[in-house]
């Protein structure tokens, strides 16, 4: 059946990758919010519970792989391939009993969720001009909130109901249904064939010369040479721990301090990710107000993350208040920056290196970033007993004014004739 040319098919396509990126989020977030239940049941101890997470974390760590097949095979295959793996892998979930079985499966799990930010990034660097990936990104970044924000309310529906089993295949089912709209609907910008003439040049004009591909494979010592590679990578090293705390500790957090009894925790724990929705777009328009009024892409870009960074230091008082209805609030406030400076770095990787490098980078960034998560979560493990959450509410609110200080002084704008993308 033929396409019908269809005006703004680039807005359709993000589309479909943040209903893409919404299962994927929405899966990997089942097992927090099935952890107050499946942890007593099975007598898993919260140190083991965060060997789990770190599996997770290893496995995910491996995203220059994902990138680095992207870069090489395409996103329409490599999306199908990771997704039928994330989605068989999470079903397989139900069948497990012990801790180590747990930490196998999320190890593997980890390895194909990966594919999501080094493939959506890359697609949004072949489908937006420059000007709109903000934008891009932050509706993309939305799947994560929003499905982590359907986590909290559909895994305890499950439970209730059912069991804590039925919540893992469930969302691993809905991986199996997108795959099958995303074999039919996704082509590239150069075949797919909804795509108008006019909106094809219109991408092409708003795209910089100096980062189109030069038909070269990615090399990833090439990428480690690079110090706009660590200007972006090393604030996304030190923001990426926060989204831990909302998405695995969050939920045991209400449970064990703030005394929530499991429909507490569905009617609050997914607050936050409504506030990270909202976040997400926040860097766009940051960015494009101040462009507007002559502020370069890159600053631009800069004063959006620090705007976010300042916001977070909400989430270091967590820990000290008293009601826990304003923890509440100040865990909002907290989704919504940590989704405003996330979208906003990560958007950077298609402003500092060109297309063929693209998955290739944000898979690499997304290494360190998860490398941070694993530190954070092995921190929190084993001392949370010891010393409560409140130390690590003040650490992730501290966190992004590092890394702020680390995008000023790091990054540089690249130049028009494409030396410093080549060279380090």
């Amino acid at each position: 059946m033929p396409f019908p040319k269809r005006r703004g098919l680039r807005w359709w396509v993000i589309s479909l990758l943040t209903l893409g990126a919404i299962i994927n989020y929405l899966t990997r977030s089942t097992l927090a919010n099935a952890a107050p239940t499946m942890l007593k049941e099975l007598q898993i101890t919260p140190q083991e519970y965060s060997w789990i997470l770190n599996t997770f974390q290893c496995g995910i760590m491996l995203q220059p792989l994902c990138g680095y097949v992207f870069d090489v095979v395409g996103l329409k295959l490599g999306f199908t391939l990771f997704t039928i793996a994330w989605s068989l892998i999470s079903m397989a979930h139900g069948l497990a009993r012990t801790w180590p079985q747990f930490a196998v499966l999320r190890g593997l799990l980890g390895l194909a969720e990966g594919c999501s930010n080094p493939g959506g990034m890359k697609a949004i660097s072949e489908w937006f001009p420059g000007k709109e990936r903000g934008l891009a990104t932050g509706l993309f970044n939305i799947g994560a909130t929003f499905g982590s924000m359907l986590a909290p309310p559909l895994v305890v529906w499950s439970i209730l109901y059912y069991n804590w089993q039925v919540a893992f295949v469930m969302t691993g089912a809905f991986g199996l249904v997108w795959v099958g709209l995303w074999l039919r609907l996704y082509y590239s910008p150069g075949r797919h064939p909804a795509l108008s003439q006019s909106e094809h040049d219109y991408i092409l004009a708003g795209q910089e010369q100096h980062l189109q591909s030069d038909g070269s494979r990615p090399s990833i010592l090439r990428i480690l040479r690079r110090r706009n590679f660590w200007g972006i990578a090393l604030p996304k090293f030190l923001l990426d721990p926060t989204w831990s705390m909302l998405s695995f500790w969050l939920p045991l957090y209400l449970s064990s301090v703030r005394n929530f009894n499991l429909k507490e925790i569905a009617m609050t724990a997914w607050l936050p990710f409504l506030s990270a929705d909202l976040g997400c777009m926040c860097g766009g328009f940051v960015v494009l107000a101040l462009q507007k009024r002559g502020v370069g892409l890159i600053d631009a870009r800069r004063w959006a993350f620090t705007l976010g960074a300042f916001m977070m230091t909400s989430m270091a008082l967590v820990g000290w208040v008293d009601s826990p209805y304003v923890a509440i609030g100040l865990l909002c406030i907290g989704g919504f920056a940590q989704q405003t400076v996330s979208v906003t770095v990560i958007t950077m990787a298609t402003d500092l290196f060109r297309r063929n490098e693209v998955a290739t980078v944000t898979g690499m960034m997304g290494t360190g970033s998860n490398a941070g998560v694993l530190i954070f979560n092995l921190l929190i493990g084993a001392f949370v007993l010891k010393i409560g959450y409140t130390p690590f509410f003040v650490a992730v609110g501290l966190l992004d004014l590092v890394g702020a200080a680390l995008l000023w002084t790091i990054v540089r704008e690249p130049r028009r004739d494409g030396a410093d993308v080549q060279t380090a």
